[in-house]
């Protein structure tokens, strides 16, 4: 008993030093800003395009989110089996089209021939933009080419170990080299692995997010009074507002990030007092499905 009270009683003091010197460490410094957050903030971003108000990823969304004067567009990519870079969330087609299969299995010719607007239903039931001209698959070249003015936040989906996520990153890279827009994106996915490759890759000043790891331990050194340690490489934190019960908009932790000059973005959100909940705390980004209502929130706020 006695040496088992030793170690619980070394174990505790040691605990007790490190807490004592980890908070004496001086914090971390502030990132410098990247061009693609010198804007005014907060930034309102048509997620997909804006999903319930036309279908998801098409020019027909991009088009609509640009009339209502949107900061940027939050767009995931995924590979084709012709070396293309496509916006499109999901892994296949099924559920956004007139078609089926993997998308890295169809070239981008077989993928102009679907229809995405086929599956999008307006709050009647009904399909008003089937057959649509500009219900097509969209390349990540021709939405920057569309779009220069606006910023995009681009979502890595494929894999690192898939086939397409193998290769995605040097076509990637070779798009926006091609465009000279690397102070127009955002280079963010959920696979770490993704955002270190490409940040390899590149040796062009490129705002990154934080991939999942880098959320989680940066949360966690947060939570348990170790933040000076919390050496954030991500230029943003593009995170839910809730993850399995535990808020990640607690306002402190808000201010933790600005602190660093690390943007606080919360999606997907569509409640408008959820939003306006948020940007009183001081969320630099809403990524959001209705950006028609968050644009005339932030219309509202600013007069």
């Amino acid at each position: 008993m006695n040496k088992y009270m030793k170690l619980l009683a070394i174990g505790g003091a040691f605990y007790t030093i490190s807490t004592v010197l980890i908070s004496r460490r001086k914090a971390p410094a502030a990132k410098t800003v990247k061009p693609y957050f010198k804007g005014r903030a907060p930034y309102i971003f048509a997620h997909r395009g804006g999903l319930q108000l036309r279908p998801e990823h098409t020019m027909l969304a991009f088009r609509h989110a640009q009339t209502l004067d949107v900061d940027g567009f939050e767009i995931d990519i995924r590979l084709t089996r012709d070396n293309e870079v496509v916006v499109l969330h999901d892994a296949t087609v099924d559920r956004v089209s007139n078609g089926s299969g993997p998308v890295y299995d169809h070239t981008l010719a077989e993928l102009q021939m679907l229809d995405f607007g086929y599956r999008f239903t307006d709050i009647n039931g009904e399909h008003p933009f089937r057959a649509h001209p500009d219900a097509k698959i969209v390349t990540l070249s021709d939405l920057i080419r569309t779009f220069p003015d606006i910023r995009i936040n681009i979502d890595i989906k494929d894999g690192p170990k898939t086939a397409a996520g193998k290769r995605i990153i040097d076509a990637l890279y070779a798009v926006i080299d091609d465009a000279q827009a690397f102070n127009q994106v955002l280079i963010t996915s959920f696979y770490d692995e993704q955002i270190r490759r490409f940040r390899n890759r590149s040796d062009k000043e490129v705002a990154y997010g934080a991939g999942e790891k880098e959320v989680a331990r940066t949360f966690l050194l947060y939570s348990t009074n170790y933040k000076n340690m919390a050496h954030v490489q991500a230029d943003t934190f593009q995170i839910p507002a809730h993850f399995y019960g535990i808020s990640l908009a607690q306002p402190r932790f808000i201010q933790f990030l600005q602190s660093q000059n690390v943007a606080p973005g919360y999606w997907v959100i569509n409640s408008i007092d959820q939003m306006k909940q948020l940007l009183d705390a001081g969320a630099h980004t809403i990524v959001t499905d209705r950006p028609d209502i968050a644009m005339r929130l932030k219309r509202n706020s600013s007069n």
